[in-house]
């Protein structure tokens, strides 16, 4: 049964990922701990590790396709990757129900931004 669980989670998070370019954050980590009971910390981290391949085979598509603006990466990249090293750090030092609240506070108001937009 978990590994059926492990297979939609996959399929969905792999869609999302490639037609909005989420699926980690957004799918995955939800799904581990509502689902299987993972504990947050470790459904980030985890979620972390899937998105690598998701987001090179979507990355790779999306440049065949010319939907990459290089500049925009590169001035983007050394920044998003410093924040993520600091993000993981914090990690260490919030409780689990402290992320996982301001993790449903981020999605709710990024929900609301998206739909009145």
């Amino acid at each position: 049964m978990q590994y059926l669980i492990f297979s939609i989670i996959g399929v969905i998070s792999g869609i999302t990922s490639g037609l909005f370019g989420v699926g980690g954050g957004i799918i995955i980590v939800p799904a581990l701990t509502y689902f299987l009971d993972i504990p947050i910390k470790t459904a980030i981290g985890t979620s972390l590790a899937v998105i690598v391949p998701t987001a090179i085979m979507g990355a790779s598509k999306h440049y065949h396709q010319g939907n990459i603006d290089w500049k925009i990466m590169a001035a983007i990249a050394p920044l998003a990757i410093a924040g993520g090293y600091l993000g993981a750090w914090m990690t260490q030092h919030l409780k689990p129900g402290q992320i996982q609240k301001g993790f449903a506070v981020l999605m709710v108001y990024v929900g609301i931004r998206l739909f009145f937009k």
